[in-house]
């Protein structure tokens, strides 16, 4: 059998990095080509697996009892961030880390510290993967597919383990927010789920962030600047004057925990009009809804000011709180928890700040909490993952597994 290393080795080297500024689903057409390998593989360990159109990868381990246990899904993403080349050809495998400085590229001088990132400490004394500075790893989330494929494998060579239905899903574009836009939640046919999408070992999520984004377009009044006094409107001054109206101390660099924000992704522009996007969010319903209240009483006492004419915007929503949708199947949780425990993890039970595939398909009828894949520093050059969180990974997805079947229905 495969070792978990080795096929996420394999991964990483295919790059399937999504393009933000694509209309299609998938955004790029490489992230097929990890789709087509993993059907492959899938087929090879003689499971019946299709690829559709929008690079939607399904699978099922047919049940092996005849006990009534629900169907569960294991789901993970292709695409890796937009932020650095997806294609990590040349990774570095650090054994026995030291606890010290991990050189990643002597030419640029990239160094992985414990003094910048001191989680690399909890990890002293096992086998470390990094990038070699000039790409991200992938970890996210091929991580997480390489952990199903080898539970998979290793669930078929142990015909006693016995369980229901388990469904295997890949999906394309998580990073750019469509990964569950073409999700065939009935053609799936799990009645619950698991992303293994999460970050260092032991994290356990049913929590997610509300989401919404505003476009914002602030129209001005260009003059020569020798004439301009009365006359001049600065539409790079308004979308300052904009920012100043939203609370500093609720920007992501000064929140936490279940700390919601407003946070201003991009802004360009000239004087006659500057373009922005803001992203809000918050875990709690009711603030959400008041952070969008605030960003809409800023907009109308701009227009107060300066005319209705001088801003276009369109503020929407974008996904929920997973917490609405699990918390009355909270049993899933607490297999997941107890799944950990048995493999001798303490588990991290904490909110996402972030979204996942998961928020989005729990409001579409498959409650799906998050499970963490053991990488660290995501979508950057310092990207690293244990190799022993990952098989722990594996083990607590085959002890979800077990779950399900000693639980009475």
């Amino acid at each position: 059998m495969k070792s978990v290393k080795d096929r996420f080795l394999s991964y990483i080297a295919i790059d399937t990095k999504a393009e933000p500024s694509s209309k299609t689903t998938p955004s790029s057409q490489k992230q097929f080509n990890l789709a087509h390998k993993l059907k492959e593989e899938l087929e090879a360990l003689g499971l019946k697996a299709s690829v559709d159109e929008k690079c939607y990868l399904m699978a099922e381990i047919p049940a092996n009892t005849d006990k009534k246990i629900p169907a569960i899904g294991f789901i993970a993403h292709l695409d890796t961030a937009p932020d650095a080349s997806g294609e990590c050809t040349n990774p570095q495998i650090v054994t026995n880390y030291d606890g010290k400085d991990i050189l990643l590229n002597q030419e640029q001088n990239i160094t992985l510290s414990p003094t910048d990132f001191p989680e690399l400490l909890l990890y002293k004394g096992q086998e470390l993967i990094t990038t070699d500075g000039t790409t991200l790893l992938g970890a996210d989330d091929k991580a997480g597919v390489a952990e199903i494929m080898t539970a998979v494998e290793r669930l078929l060579s142990q015909p006693e383990i016995k369980h229901g239905a388990i469904k295997i899903g890949f999906t394309p574009d998580e990073e750019i927010g469509r990964g569950a836009d073409f999700f065939d939640v009935e053609k799936f046919g799990a009645n619950y789920a698991y992303t293994i999408d999460g970050g260092e070992i032991g994290e356990l999520e049913y929590e997610n962030f509300n989401a919404a984004g505003l476009s914002i377009e602030f129209l001005g009044r260009n003059v020569h600047p020798g004439t301009a006094k009365n006359q001049m409107i600065n539409s790079l001054n308004l979308a300052q004057e904009f920012n100043a109206l939203l609370p500093a101390w609720q920007r992501p660099e000064h929140t936490e925990e279940y700390e919601g924000f407003f946070h201003l992704m991009s802004m360009n522009g000239t004087i006659e009009s500057t373009k922005e996007y803001i992203i809000i969010r918050d875990h709690d319903k009711e603030k959400f809804e008041d952070k969008k209240k605030v960003v809409l009483s800023a907009i109308h006492l701009m227009q107060t000011k300066y005319g209705e004419k001088s801003i276009k915007y369109n503020l929407e929503d974008n996904y929920y709180n997973m917490k609405e949708k699990v918390e009355p199947v909270k049993f899933i949780v607490d297999i997941a928890q107890q799944a950990i425990e048995e493999a001798g993890i303490a588990p991290k039970i904490i909110p996402i700040r972030g979204g996942t595939d998961g928020s989005r398909l729990s409001y579409m009828g498959l409650p799906c909490p998050n499970i963490f894949a053991g990488g660290h520093n995501f979508h950057g050059k310092y990207e690293f993952i244990p190799t022993q969180s990952m098989e722990k990974a594996v083990e607590v997805i085959l002890n979800i597994i077990k779950g399900f079947e000693k639980r009475e229905y």
